[in-house]
């Protein structure tokens, strides 16, 4: 039997994401969910609780690697669905386009869809109320700016349109949940469906009562500090701010152009592009909740559907915002195809590879990305995922931007809170422009950055073996024969001219991904050419020798660089 897992487990590892399942399971003991000094939501209790093993944290916790994963949960949910991907899962159908009814579409993030699938789940009785993310009301700068919510009419469910990139927890609308009986659908990111599921599958009662999950893909978690770092930039007092809209439309202004808006009680709003932020690149990884860093569901796969933006021309390019939509449950099917005979829905039919290709970075990032962290940064508690550590043979470009978004997403949190104890806001900035520059600088260039450092290993390489040959066998060999005036050359001139030649033939053949085989003819080529040339300048016993230089060089550098560069 494996070993139960602690909430110090999970939390000393970087693994808790504060979803707030274990809060609510453990509100007897105490147990509260509270930020932390980096603005990310954490399990607040006794000592003891803390350091205890327990078989429900171990198998209820989204990031516990004693919990089932997402391909059990979905073929326990629909064992009979229509579609399989590796990187999607299970579903019945898949689509893109938007909300025609109402508002729903004007006034959400995207396209409108979650909104309407909402609200056509409380107007046709499927639902009691919705479990999603509001803006909160605030008392004071300590407050959160969202929280989850529990909406039974069509008005407050449309308070929840809009994405919000702020940590929230589901902690007392869980327990809300077990207290009140009713039907909910509860909308979330990838982690917190899954920990709805395996809460209803541990506990009837979250079975019986929430019949419905509405997933949101997810690129990942960011911390409060986001927000705040916002606010400085726009030059705004934290405290004046009462809310915050993530992403602003504007007619004209492409759906992927991000503007922040600030909204303050009492006065005009503030719209601030995020491309001006020092920390405004999303892919870059500023304030990541670590936990992000060993997810591998973009899409919400364990999720009755899911919703996401439709990163791909010409969608990305209109303002009014599009979604792209993956059913798995039969019912919501139902719902979609009625939506559509209705004309409230404007809907177009896409496969899985449509899906992926709107989410190529965050799959990219949580599949491949996954396995090169797996294999270099891995978490203390042992970590259960779909893909296996893999390093090696992921492309060298590849492996320096991974490595890069993880050390971002490791150290803002850090910078940021030295620069707030230090009370110099200016240190972090001047730190996140710099690491941002050189992120982007990195990332645009990085094949060519690959090469480069892969040119400069195999010139080592060779000019190592190269001249250990030279010292061991050439030397030797050419100082016993009569005529010995040029043994520099041979010892020193022509291994370095050698490794010139066959370093500019690796990089080419690498990066053009042609196979080994080509470097192989190209260096047996080179050594004809000087066996030729030295039985043409009488002198054999020269023949061999290069012929050593070449096929060693050869040998080494195409099985010790045979990673592929891009």
């Amino acid at each position: 039997m494996e070993k139960l897992i602690s909430p110090n487990d999970i939390i000393g590892s970087g693994l808790c994401i504060g979803c707030g399942s274990c809060a609510a399971q453990y509100s007897a003991n105490g147990v509260t969910m509270q930020f932390d000094k980096y603005g990310e939501l954490k399990p607040q209790g006794q000592s003891e609780w803390f350091d205890t093993p327990s078989q429900a944290l171990s198998a209820t916790c989204p990031f516990s690697p004693l919990a089932i994963n997402e391909d059990q949960i979905a073929l326990q949910n629909f064992p009979n669905a229509a579609e399989v991907s590796t990187t999607i899962g299970r579903y019945e159908q898949a689509y893109v386009g938007f909300s025609k009814k109402d508002s729903f579409r004007k006034n959400g993030s995207s396209g409108g869809m979650v909104s309407w699938v909402a609200s056509a789940l409380l107007e046709r009785g499927l639902i009691d109320g919705l479990v999603h993310v509001v803006a909160a009301p605030t008392t004071d700068s300590q407050s959160p700016l969202f929280s989850y919510r529990i909406s039974s009419s069509l008005d407050e469910i449309a308070q929840g349109a809009k994405s919000r990139y702020y940590p929230t927890e589901m902690a007392d609308v869980l327990k809300l949940i077990a207290d009140s009986p009713g039907r909910y659908a509860v909308v979330g990111i990838p982690c917190f469906i899954k920990a709805v599921h395996l809460l209803r599958a541990t506990y009837p009662v979250f079975k019986e009562r929430i019949p419905y999950t509405l997933g949101l893909f997810c690129g990942h978690m960011k911390s409060s500090k986001m927000v705040e770092s916002f606010a400085m930039q726009a030059q705004l007092d934290f405290k004046s701010v009462s809310s915050i809209d993530f992403r602003s439309k504007k007619e004209g202004r492409p759906a992927n152009l991000y503007f922040a808006k600030f909204f303050r009680s009492a006065e005009k709003p503030i719209e601030k592009n995020w491309e001006l932020m020092a920390d405004g690149d999303w892919g870059a990884g500023f304030f990541m909740n670590q936990a992000c860093n060993f997810c591998d569901d973009v899409v919400s796969e364990t999720a009755d559907i899911s919703f996401g933006d439709a990163w791909i021309e010409p969608y990305s390019s209109d303002y009014r915002g599009t979604n792209v939509v993956i059913v798995r449950n039969r019912k919501l099917q139902d719902l979609i195809e009625a939506g559509l005979a209705a004309d409230e829905l404007s809907l177009t039919v896409v496969d899985a590879a449509f899906i992926e290709k709107t989410q190529a970075a965050g799959i990219r990032h949580r599949r491949e990305g996954l396995s090169f962290r797996l294999a270099k940064r891995s978490p203390k508690t042992a970590l259960k995922k779909r893909v296996a550590p893999r390093y090696r043979d992921i492309p060298l470009s590849r492996r320096i931007g991974y490595g890069l978004r993880y050390s971002i997403s490791f150290w803002s949190h850090k910078m940021y809170l030295a620069s707030t104890n230090m009370k110099q806001p200016r240190f972090y900035l001047v730190w996140a422009k710099v690491i941002g520059a050189v992120y982007q600088k990195i990332i645009y260039h990085r094949v060519m950055l690959a090469t480069v450092l892969m040119g400069l290993k195999g010139l080592f390489l060779a000019l190592m073996t190269n001249v250990a040959i030279s010292l061991f066998l050439v030397s030797p060999v050419i100082s016993s024969m009569e005529y010995h005036s040029d043994v520099g050359y041979h010892a020193v001139g022509y291994p370095i001219m050698l490794s010139l030649f066959l370093i500019p033939a690796f990089i080419a053949t690498t990066k053009k991904r042609l196979k080994s085989v080509y470097f192989d003819l190209f260096g047996i080529s080179l050594t004809s050419a000087m066996i030729l040339l030295a039985i043409y300048k009488s002198a054999s016993p020269y023949a061999g020798l290069y012929s050593i230089f070449v096929v060693t060089n050869v040998i080494l550098i195409s099985r010790f660089l045979k990673q592929p560069v891009s």
